[in-house]
């Protein structure tokens, strides 16, 4: 079992920045790939960020493409967001989320992931 919890999220100001933390449990979390994903209210969850443990490739939705981005701290078993620019429509709850599969997956799906956090929520006020 892996347990995440996310932390960083808060309220900020269009053209903000703000980093968000996801600490995980277990004693492999180098070998976890590792995204993050965000809900709007009344929105279906959407791919944000990724990084894949074996390569450490990152991954990005094209509309955050240029302003986050992800890494992580195996040392520390925490991924991180760094969110640059913020906008209004950036307004959501994220959720960090591990995967544990072997082998090639794609990362942008909600389905390739074993494990979520409860989610942190970022608001940007314009």
């Amino acid at each position: 079992q892996v347990q995440l919890v996310e932390t960083g999220g808060g309220l900020v100001q269009a053209g903000g920045s703000r980093r968000l933390s996801c600490a995980a449990s277990g004693r492999t979390f180098s070998t976890y790939d590792m995204s993050w994903f965000r809900q709007a209210p009344g929105r279906e969850r959407e791919f944000v960020a990724a990084v894949r443990w074996s390569d450490a490739s990152t991954y990005y939705a094209d509309s955050v493409k240029g302003r986050f981005t992800i890494s992580r701290d195996n040392a520390k078993n925490t991924v991180y967001l760094q969110m640059n620019s913020l906008e209004p429509e950036d307004t959501a709850v994220y959720y960090c989320a591990a995967s544990l599969l072997r082998g090639w997956s794609d990362l942008t799906l909600s389905r390739t992931y074993n494990y979520w956090g409860q989610g942190t929520q970022v608001t940007v006020s314009s």
